[in-house]
């Protein structure tokens, strides 16, 4: 049994699905992120009972999620540039995905426990100063739009960043809520539009939310990358020159920006030059995505795999 490994790895922008890197600054985004939105938690927190609004706490609430989420994601940013050891020999960049997973199971913990905060005040609604939650809350739109830009361009290139992105654009749509609450509770006395308010902006967090924590999930535990189509990537690998037949092929996400590849490629004849094979490599990347290729070539099926085929 003759066997042919080649290995192809680019390191100047992965992506899922065509996907770009994001841009290689977001360590001072996430460090500006961070501090922003702990010094309005201070500041919200404050004025939230001062106000005795709990719909502001609810922003707060959000905006400490956020402070707490965001140095989780920027600690995942500094670990995944660190170089492969003998131990984990593909780097930390997977810290970048238990990161993402970590800010959408910590969002909708603490968007249920406000929720449930707000449907004990709506049953026993309490007199709210609605002039200062609305100038509060105001400038938390400016903040946490200010933030949600800051992440945007790379929101979709890296579900890391993205979920740094989603906490600041759910925090900005509270914030919204919260003004717009204020003002009704100024022009008509209805108390209960507060926690109304906060019941609503976080059943749209919820939602805005759940393909983060798909998305995490399904990395973690090695699903294909979504914008990778399997059967196409496998009628590319079958078209190589020489290929009759490929076996093994495995697709994963190594972070959240990066994706891999390895197969076993059934090549009777010879075995292909280096150049072919790198070219593969690079036609996988570019149309794929895929910048770690790994590629098995062989004469016949192995033993091993054979047996698995009958024992199936």
């Amino acid at each position: 049994m003759t066997h042919n490994h080649q290995h192809a790895h680019d390191h100047e922008g992965h992506g899922h699905g065509g996907h770009v890197h994001a841009p290689a600054n977001f360590g001072t985004r996430f460090a500006l992120g961070v501090a922003l939105n702990a010094i309005f938690v201070v500041i919200e927190v404050v004025y939230g009972l001062l106000g005795n609004s709990v719909a502001l706490l609810a922003d707060a609430g959000h905006n400490l999620s956020d402070a707490l989420g965001l140095g989780v994601a920027w600690a995942a940013v500094i670990l995944a540039k660190r170089k492969p050891t003998s131990r984990f020999t593909y780097g930390l960049g997977g810290t970048s995905i238990l990161a993402a997973l970590f800010n959408a199971v910590f969002l909708l913990v603490v968007v249920g426990g406000l929720t449930w905060e707000a449907l004990q005040r709506l049953s026993q609604p309490e007199p709210v100063a609605g002039k200062t939650v609305m100038i509060v809350a105001a400038c938390g739109i400016v903040l946490n739009g200010f933030c949600a830009w800051l992440f945007a361009s790379g929101s979709k290139g890296d579900l890391n960043v993205r979920g740094a992105f989603m906490h600041m654009a759910s925090d900005a749509l509270v914030s919204l809520g919260v003004v717009v609450g204020g003002l009704v509770i100024l022009l008509t006395g209805w108390h209960w539009i507060d926690p109304a308010i906060s019941i609503v902006v976080n059943v749209v967090i919820v939602v805005g939310t759940w393909s983060l924590l798909t998305g995490s999930l399904t990395m973690s535990l090695n699903a294909v990358p979504p914008g990778i189509d399997m059967d196409k990537v496998r009628t590319f690998l079958l078209d190589l020159p020489g290929v009759s037949d490929l076996h093994d092929l495995h697709v994963w996400s190594l972070s959240t920006t990066e994706t891999a590849l390895s197969c076993h490629l059934v090549m009777p004849e010879s075995p292909p030059s280096d150049e072919t094979l790198f070219h593969a490599a690079e036609e996988l990347k570019e149309h794929f995505g895929i910048g770690h290729v790994t590629l098995q070539t062989e004469k016949a099926p192995s033993e091993a795999h054979m047996a698995t085929v009958h024992n199936q």
